[in-house]
């Protein structure tokens, strides 16, 4: 906590506005969309609520197709299904770790050669890190397919210059108790297209139609924020900077004194990006190394520090083992590659130093019983 939220519970007591929506929650909508630069900003209960309601505003319907991210958490996909519409899962590239647009061009031509162009694109920007957006979008573009940006865990990231979640037609943000800033429990759907953002606002709220009483002429659902949690919200916002800073300068110490190890590869920034650095992600090639990225994490584990395993591709997942897929090249699934390589440190704002030191030493203890590494532990 930043140590100021208890300013705006008080007076969301003080005011009795407890339930959902009241000042708090207009206000943080007022600043998360000042603080991105788009029109305007929908504050709901989670960032899933807020990738559905952004399928719901761009039409999806039962039997249609969506294009996704495949290297992602499940609850990026998961509303895809909620609308009956099929998963079409897209292969990462090499330099963000995000969705290929090669694959994307591919699968995009194919859909059009058989004249079933997916409904909508949703693209991850993975741990912080943004997509290749300028490509994505010229590729979109040219087929007229909508994009939804899955900005979850990259709030405090831009892209050229553009807040992360405001290049596409509709953005999400996480406020998860994991995320860089959180209410506890809550999303953000922002836009610049005001008209669908006071549809998406109806949706949230049950789909009440004006009336004397309560009608209703379409499906609508309890997606909207509570008050008190956006008072939460709003007293993070206001450390936002100090967060994206420090979970930099903790990826910085974890690759100034780890990448010099061999085998071990840190997750890069694409030129004219700033990644948030919401998790400190690396690879560890066991053949280049002599280190198990398994071994690795158990031996964290038995030491109470938790590392865990990069996102499992969606393809992959029993979920959706029966969805289409199309890999960054043939013969070359980088998701999977990542995924089996691929490991999260410890990464939170409220680390301290003697723990960020305690995980590299202890990374690096390990590593020196291991052949090819010669080093000093500090």
């Amino acid at each position: 906590m930043s140590g100021n939220e208890l300013k705006y519970i008080n007076d969301a007591f003080e005011s009795n506005w407890i339930a959902p929506l009241g000042p708090n929650v207009e206000q943080f909508e007022r600043e998360i969309a000042s603080l991105v630069g788009v029109k305007d900003a929908v504050a709901v209960s989670s960032g899933t609520a807020a990738i559905h309601l952004a399928l719901r505003l761009l039409n999806v319907h039962p039997g249609d197709i969506v294009f996704c991210s495949t290297l992602t958490f499940v609850a990026t996909a998961n509303p895809i299904l909620y609308q009956g519409a099929k998963p079409v899962f897209i292969d990462s590239e090499p330099d963000t770790w995000n969705m290929s647009p090669q694959a994307l061009e591919r699968a995009l031509k194919e859909a059009e050669s058989v004249g079933v162009l997916p409904k909508a694109v949703i693209v991850v920007h993975l741990y912080g890190q943004s997509a290749k957006m300028d490509e994505i979008m010229d590729i979109c573009n040219k087929y007229d397919v909508p994009i939804i940006e899955d900005a979850a865990e990259s709030l405090g990231s831009s892209y050229r210059g553009k807040a992360s979640g405001t290049i596409g037609d509709f953005g999400i943000y996480s406020f998860n108790g994991n995320k860089i800033i959180t209410t506890s429990g809550g999303g953000m759907l922002v836009s610049n297209n005001q008209q669908a953002m006071e549809k998406a606002r109806f949706l949230a709220a049950q789909a009440r139609d004006t009336a004397p009483f309560y009608k209703h002429s379409e499906i609508g659902f309890n997606y909207r924020m509570s008050n008190l949690l956006a008072g939460i919200g709003r007293a993070q916002l206001e450390v936002l900077d100090d967060r994206v800073r420090l979970r930099r300068l903790i990826f910085n110490q974890y690759k100034e004194y780890l990448s010099g190890l061999p085998g071990v590869a840190f997750m890069e920034e694409l030129e004219n990006t700033h990644s948030n650095r919401w998790l400190t992600a690396l690879l560890i090639d066991e053949k280049g190394g002599g280190v198990s990225k398994q071994a690795l994490l158990d031996f964290l584990s038995d030491l109470n520090i938790e590392a865990r395993h990069v996102w499992k591709p969606l393809h992959t997942q029993p979920l959706f083992k029966n969805a289409p897929y199309y890999s960054h090249g043939e013969n070359e699934h980088v998701g999977e590659a990542l995924f089996e390589k691929g490991i999260c440190l410890p990464s939170g704002s409220g680390m301290t130093m003697g723990q960020l030191f305690k995980v590299i030493n202890s990374i690096l203890s390990f590593c020196s019983k291991r052949k090819n590494y010669s080093g000093v532990i500090i």
